[in-house]
């Protein structure tokens, strides 16, 4: 392994391993080995092909995965990516983020990931329909799917699209003996059961976290930031889902977006970019490069650009994205992971011996899982949030003016509405949290968030017992059964 490091950095799974055990040695007088080691491993794993035919007639195999993390909570949460890195280790070291992610935010799931080997962008649109719901299938099939079992969501190369068939697929074979059959996965188009408010959840939770950073005055004295979010000079690293909507929100609240960088170009302006108007040169071009409200743009050494001065830096893309040979040249004050592990280990480590913060994945990335919670309560309970309540409350709060003299007439809060601010209560607890526990016990803000993570769930573990003991209980009566007979 010390072989491995001096070549080249572990994979992503070890990356996760090496986070986990700087937290766990912390906490070895508190928790037993044992237990450090159950909240560790994952859990299950299974693995799959799927045949699929071409629209021309090939028939092509293709490999699927999912992972179950942790069951200390169900059901289990988590995304399907369609992507060509898909393997095994990065959907365990996913699948253990979720349940990470879920914890931090007290958010009762376990954690979950799977995925299909698939470059999504070369298949049609029936093809990938195909994959997508003979995926759902196999997953029915093994017992790996389900409202309280283990719900996906969109993750790399997946969206709505893609969780409309899913449910679609469930729903069909399970629908008549599953009242709730439409909680089987998160994401969906709101005609499916989806929430107002999911798809910009993980961009709108990263500009929370760091909202909740930037006005806390103690964070801001001891990371040498003026107080507030507002000015600060942001780059992104990143123009998908998460990238542009942490975009749109940022530049919402009054920061500047100097520079945005993409996996094929990358364009700068020290006094803000045009975040709708650049995205609309994206979509129409697929490159960055000739944005007309850029200063500079290229397509070449398009890096470079996520290494200028700024404020917070925002690497909303891919793990392993700021690693050791590149960490030296970040000039960032802030890092903000709004991707799953974007920083490695030896990066993290470096930051720390500099003084820059970096907040972690599983505080900021967290807004996509909170949202879908919300919306797989909504599946559950069958009716749009504030649906009941939105009219009552538009009255009662019209009375009270009226009482005081006041003409002013309101409006209840719409399901956006609500979404918006539980989603604002849930970040700004989870970071100031960690900020606390990180100032309390002079620790990074990366192992603050693992270390109370590593806690609630060795809490939950003390006070339901380890599930295997019951397991073996059942298994010694069937025993005692059989030799009954």
């Amino acid at each position: 392994f010390s072989e491995k490091m001096e070549n080249e950095e572990p994979n992503f799974l070890e990356q996760t391993s090496m986070f986990f055990n700087d937290a766990a040695h912390n906490l070895k007088d508190m928790i037993n080995e044992g237990t450090l080691e159950c909240i560790k491993r994952c859990n299950t794993l299974t693995k799959f092909l799927i045949p699929l035919r071409r629209d021309n007639g090939d028939i092509e195999v293709l490999t699927a995965y999912r992972a179950q993390h942790s069951h200390h909570r169900l059901p289990c949460k988590g995304g399907v990516r369609f992507a060509l890195n898909v393997d095994a280790q990065e959907v365990e070291a996913l699948a253990a983020l979720m349940t990470y992610k879920a914890a931090a935010a007290d958010i009762p799931f376990g954690g979950g990931k799977g995925g299909v080997c698939i470059d999504p962008k070369k298949y049609s649109a029936n093809e990938l329909e195909r994959v997508t719901r003979r995926y759902t299938v196999e997953l029915s099939k093994k017992g790996f799917i389900g409202p309280s079992i283990d719900v996906p969501a969109p993750d790399m190369g997946t969206g709505p699209r893609e969780m409309a068939w899913m449910k679609d697929t469930y729903h069909t074979i399970f629908g008549d003996k599953d009242l709730h059959a439409s909680a089987i996965c998160t994401g969906k188009p709101l005609s499916q059961g989806g929430i107002d408010g999911r798809n910009e959840a993980t961009g709108l939770g990263t500009f929370y976290c760091i909202k909740e950073l930037m006005n806390n005055a103690e964070f801001c004295e001891k990371y040498n930031f003026t107080k507030g979010v507002e000015g600060k000079k942001v780059i992104i690293q990143g123009f998908g889902n998460v990238g542009s909507w942490a975009a749109h929100f940022f530049h919402e609240g009054k920061c500047k977006i100097i520079a945005m960088v993409e996996y094929n170009s990358a364009c700068y302006n020290p006094e803000g970019l045009d975040v709708e108007a650049m995205k609309k040169h994206w979509m129409a071009n697929r490159t960055l490069k000739g944005f007309e409200g850029a200063t500079e743009s290229t397509d070449e050494d398009f890096m470079e650009y996520m290494y200028r001065e700024c404020d917070v830096l925002i690497p909303a893309a891919m793990e392993k994205t700021i690693n050791k040979k590149n960490c030296e040249k970040v000039k960032a004050k802030l890092i903000g992971e709004a991707a799953n592990g974007p920083t490695t280990y030896e990066a993290d480590k470096y930051f720390a011996t500099k003084g820059i913060p970096v907040v972690p994945d599983m505080i900021v990335n967290s807004g996509g899982v909170v949202v879908s919670y919300f919306e797989w309560l909504k599946n559950l309970e069958h009716v749009r949030m504030g649906r009941i309540m939105k009219r009552w409350e538009a009255k009662s709060q019209t009375e009270l003016a009226k009482s005081v003299g006041s003409k002013r007439s309101f409006h209840g809060p719409s399901e956006k509405d609500i979404v918006y601010t539980a989603l604002e209560e849930v970040m700004g607890t989870s970071v100031k949290e960690v900020f606390e526990y990180a100032k309390e016990n002079n620790v990074s803000l990366r192992t603050a968030a693992y270390e109370k993570v590593i806690i609630k769930i060795a809490k939950c573990y003390q006070d339901a017992g380890i599930t295997v003991q019951f397991v073996h209980y059942l298994s010694l009566l069937a025993i005692l059964k059989k030799s009954k007979v």
